[in-house]
């Protein structure tokens, strides 16, 4: 199971670039703007069950537009 063609992920909802869904050295899943680099919370998991859960509400969080950035007046 490929979990990246599991998520739908939307254009960054700052810039409209283009997101990437990272999984961090198999604990936790977030995706990031490959333009701007505003991204979501880190969604953790601590198993093989869960991590398809985990990078699905990663993408959800990004399509609600629910991300971090460091631009100003942030």
């Amino acid at each position: 199971m490929d979990i990246h063609q599991e998520v739908n992920l939307l254009d960054c909802p700052l810039c409209h670039g283009s997101p990437l869904l990272e999984e961090e050295n198999g604990w936790c899943y977030y995706v990031m703007c490959l333009d701007c680099g505003c991204h979501t919370v880190e969604v953790e998991y601590r198993s093989a069950e869960e991590q398809l859960k985990a990078a699905q509400q990663a993408a959800t969080l990004w399509n609600l537009g629910k991300v971090l950035s460091s631009t100003p007046g942030e």
